[in-house]
């Protein structure tokens, strides 16, 4: 039954459930309860001969609404229908927290009513938006939970977009029949709690107990939840399951709550809407239960266009107006926004009154927002603030800085005292339209958009000194630069490019004249020191948001600044989603003359960024020095992709790999043309058979000179050039015959075979071991992560025996959890690999169940005098080991023994047997240790004899220790 929230309807809805027999029993109490109730009594014939719908009608008729749905109530149980009761006892609380959720988010919109334009921008949403809303939660698969993320950048609509999608839900405009309940968690708000749960979540709206809370959750497919800026928390969704709780009133911290609602350990059968920045969306996926992946546009370009008509009375200035702000990516795409669209329109029409060239204002977003907020300290009539404007300014600025670094949005009279504004003045920054009312009450503020809160914390900087702060959370500019560069903190999205667009000659030239002070020209060289000390760090991939600095330099547009800081920058990595990203990086990347390596490019399909494109892809040829190139999770256009290939065609383009993930063969064709690039990666790229085609005739060509080829789905023998060839997780089972037989060939350079993960069995192990005995350059091979079996290993160890095979690097098992299940019938096939095989260096046979004769049998191999093998690899769960020679040992032979993760009982036994193997060994030799991470470990390193062996998890006990000592001081 549909759930009720029209008062005329619902009892005719309740009496339609009843069934034919019932509704004759409630016709004859009704006829009682009046009576009793000492009611005129509606005449028995037409109560008798009434229909459902009729009956409701007479009712309603005759006692009005309300008491004819109490009458109701009371007649229900008595037919033993005390489940309609539950039930309208649910829905009165659904309908109370309708309204509620109503009222406060009318009162939320009426706060902020001076940015709409009624019956064309406001608070309702498009037809659009309201089909696309409800087909997002239309069940496409039966019984599959829903889950939908929104991909949207930081400060650009996704609150009011959802704050609009809960106001059309409670007032019966959407999602009427599908969700009962809908609960919004803004996880900037949620970050401040320290523990809670489901419930005390969903109760936050209503604290009170006017919610039966435990009958919503008994639905829980009646129940959306909306979860909103996700990436505040920073929940990386990867706990261990036993570690998320299952319980809706458990209490936990907030990022296990979350955590489980959204992997669906709490309510799995509720319905997810989450917004999230466009970075998240990746990791998000692979975490979720089948999401359903948008993009969430605000504002398309045509309402944009239209606001401007709107807003302007003059529709020739505001043509002019959005075209100037049109050529101007950074500031078009705040513009995308309701709220920033309306700052920026006021601030251009302001100009314009006053006679000025908007071509100046525009050409940056500082300088709009700079703008915005000197016009409204400025008294009309007047040129510049008054002496109580900056004052109050300087508050505002003082407050801004606070918030940023203490994470607040809102804040209460506290606050704005503590940083000089006073009770007086909070009224007239209202009317400034600068600060707006958080709540109803009054009691609590909010910057008008998190945007302005950012820039007037910008300002600060230029405006006082943060030692004069009254709050000790105010750091120094340079811990400000370091902490938003580093993207140490979620929430700082425009705060580094406002302090820098600041520093821009016209901005500073505009603080002079209007406050009549040179701070700002001062804290260029300081700056400048902070970011080359961030160009210099190593590992800069790991510690800077490239695109975060190259914004800060965009809005700077100083020649000089910038070439003086980028000229000595080595990496870049930096990914391109959005128009405006392709802009700041051809901007910023000509002035990188000593770049080596760049990566994580990612083009934005459109044909208006060509141009830009073009001038990223220059680079390739115009520095010397580029020798790397990685273009990943890109779906490039034909004539973005040309760009790309034309200026690797070229002959002094000096680069020598690149990295690739688009699906398209046009690209190899660079590799016939320009013999610098050596080395081609093209992870996770499926290419159909006519590209696979298309690579092997470049391999083939005599101009390529590739010599690494990894990451490929196919692969056909080609190169002559070819040493390395990477094929990991590829289903390669029924083409390792085609395969080996490319590796047979007389011409065949390879030195290094990669097949982890290829699905290979026992069956192709005949194919691989003609491989070992006819390619003498094949010197590394990784067969992990295969279901080898006894089998299949016997038949590679018989290969390996033969003088004729070189191969010196054995991997069976590295770097993963699964089984390549060998036993210990094949260890002793293995020690006669390790007797005979002097050119083996290093072998791992690590994670399989071996057990103590295993042991025994390899324990006798690697004794052997002609044993060559020098290294053993090992990796066990999230952390691991690599066994080498120790260092400075003269002997190459010498290398480690770890006996860690085996099946000792008890700690007082891994001790003995620890001792057992130490006390009895004898100079010189490398290490002995039983575990890397224990007391035991470090106790126990003693010099030993030659011993490259691992028996990590390998099913050991103590009681197999007992006779190596023997072996140990026999070596």
């Amino acid at each position: 039954m549909a759930a009720s929230f029209i008062p005329d309807f619902r009892l005719m809805w309740y009496l339609d459930e009843l069934k034919k027999n019932e509704l004759v029993q409630f016709k004859q109490l009704l006829k009682q309860e009046t009576v009793q109730r000492g009611l005129q009594p509606i005449p028995w014939a037409q109560v008798k001969k009434a229909r459902r719908q009729d009956l409701a009608s007479l009712m309603t008729q005759r006692y009005g609404e309300q008491p004819a749905w109490a009458l109701a109530l009371c007649i229900f149980p008595k037919i033993h229908r005390k489940d309609l009761c539950d039930q309208a006892s649910r829905e009165s609380a659904a309908n109370a927290y309708r309204a509620h959720i109503q009222k406060k988010l009318i009162g939320m919109w009426s706060r902020g009513a001076f940015t709409e334009i009624p019956g064309c921008f406001d608070q309702s949403l498009t037809c659009e938006e309201h089909a696309r809303l409800e087909e997002y939660f239309t069940p496409r698969v039966p019984r599959r939970p829903r889950t939908v993320v929104l991909r949207a950048l930081q400060r650009m609509g996704k609150t009011r977009f959802l704050l609009k999608v809960m106001l059309a839900w409670s007032d019966g405009t959407l999602y009427r029949d599908k969700f009962s309940f809908v609960f919004y968690f803004c996880c900037r708000e949620l970050k401040q709690l320290r523990v809670t749960s489901l419930a005390g979540l969903m109760s936050r709206e209503r604290p009170d107990d006017s919610v039966p809370w435990a009958d919503v959750v008994a639905q829980p497919e009646r129940i959306l939840f909306i979860i909103d800026s996700l990436e505040e928390l920073q929940c990386p969704l990867t706990e261990p399951e036993s570690e998320l709780c299952r319980d809706w009133r458990e209490e936990r911290s907030v990022k296990t709550v979350l955590s489980s609602l959204l992997r669906r350990k709490i309510l799995p059968e509720s319905a997810l809407l989450l917004a999230a920045m466009p970075m998240r969306p990746e990791a998000l996926e692979s975490k979720l239960d089948h999401p359903n992946m948008q993009e969430l546009k605000c504002f398309q370009d045509s309402h944009v266009k239209q606001y401007f008509c709107c807003s302007f009375e003059d529709r020739g200035r505001a043509l002019a107006a959005f075209s100037l702000v049109r050529n101007n990516e950074h500031l078009f795409t705040m513009c995308h926004v309701p709220l920033l669209c309306w700052m920026v329109c006021t601030s251009l029409k302001q100009e314009t009154e006053r006679g000025r060239d908007l071509a100046a204002t525009c050409c940056r977003s500082t300088s709009v927002f700079l703008s915005f907020v000197f016009q409204a300290f400025t008294p009309k009539g007047a040129t510049r603030p008054s002496q109580q404007g900056q004052g109050l300014l300087k508050a505002l600025c003082s407050l801004a800085a606070e918030g940023m670094w203490t994470d607040t949005w809102v804040f209460g009279e506290e606050e704005l005292r503590r940083n000089g504004i006073a009770d007086t003045d909070t009224p007239t920054l209202l009317d400034l339209r600068l600060l707006r009312k958080y709540s109803e009450s009054g009691s609590s503020y909010s910057f008008i958009h998190m945007c302005m809160q950012e820039f007037c914390a910008a300002m600060y900087y230029l405006l006082d000194s943060p030692r004069d702060h009254p709050s000790r959370a105010v750091r120094p500019i340079e811990a400000l630069l370091l902490t938003y560069f580093r993207k140490d903190r979620a929430s700082w999205v425009f705060l580094g490019c406002f302090l820098f667009g600041l520093l821009h000659e016209s901005e500073q030239q505009r603080l002079d004249a209007l406050l009549g002070m040179q701070r700002s020209r001062e804290l260029a060289p300081q700056l400048l020191g902070c970011l080359r000390i961030l160009a210099d760090i190593e590992d800069p991939e790991d510690q800077v948001e490239f695109l975060l600095l190259f914004y800060a330099l965009f809005e700077v547009q100083s020649d000089a600044f910038a070439s003086h800081l980028m000229s000595s920058l080595r990496e870049a990595h930096f990914p391109l989603r959005e128009r405006p990203d392709l802009a700041v990086a051809a901007y910023c990347l000509k002035y990188c003359s000593s770049l080596r390596e760049t990566s994580r490019l990612s083009c934005y399909r459109s044909s208006r960024t060509l141009l830009w494109w073009r001038q990223i892809c220059s680079v390739l040829t115009a520095n010397e020095h580029l020798q790397k190139l990685r273009v990943v999770d890109s779906v490039l256009g034909k004539w973005t992709l040309l760009i790309l290939c034309c200026q690797l065609h070229l002959g002094f383009c000096r680069t020598r790999k690149v990295c690739f993930s688009c699906e398209t063969g046009i690209f190899f064709e660079v590799f016939t043309s320009n013999p610098n690039l050596q080395h081609l990666s093209m992870t996770s790229t499926r290419l159909p058979h006519d590209e696979v085609l298309l690579l092997c005739r470049a391999l083939s060509n005599p101009v390529c000179n590739l010599q690494e080829l990894e990451d490929w789905a196919a692969f056909t023998w080609a190169s002559l050039k070819l040493t390395l060839l990477d094929l990991s997780d590829n289903k390669l089972a029924e083409g390792v015959s085609t395969l080996c037989a490319a590796l047979r060939h007389p011409d065949c350079t390879l030195q290094t075979l990669v097949m982890a993960g290829c699905q290979i069995c026992e069956h192709c192990c005949p194919h691989l071991s003609e491989v070992l005995l006819s390619n003498a350059n094949l010197s590394h091979l990784d067969l992990s992560r295969n279901a080898l079996m006894d089998e299949g290993v016997a038949q590679l160890c018989e290969a390996l025996r033969q003088p004729t095979c070189s191969l010196s690097l054995c991997w069976l098992l590295p770097y993963s959890l699964q089984r390549c299940g060998i036993t210990m019938r094949i260890c002793q096939d293995l020690a006669l690999v390790l007797e005979s095989s002097p050119n083996l260096r290093s072998l791992d046979v690590g994670g399989n169940n071996i057990g103590d004769v295993g042991l025994a049998f390899l324990s006798g191999g690697v004794l052997h005098p002609h044993c060559g093998l020098k290294e053993l690899r090992w990796v066990l769960g999230s952390g691991g080991c690599i066994l080498t020679v120790a260092e400075g040992q003269a002997d190459g032979a010498h290398c480690w023994l770890i006996l860690a993760g085996n099946g000792w009982s008890r700690p007082g036994l891994v001790g003995q047997a620890g001792w057992q193997l130490g006390t009895t060994v004898r100079q010189p030799s490398p290490h002995l240790m039983l575990s890397p991470a224990s007391d035991t470990a470090s106790a126990c390193r003693h010099p030993c004899t030659r011993f490259p062996l691992s028996v990590q998890s390998s099913a050991v006990c103590e009681v197999s220790c007992a006779p190596l000592p023997r072996k140990l001081g026999a070596g």
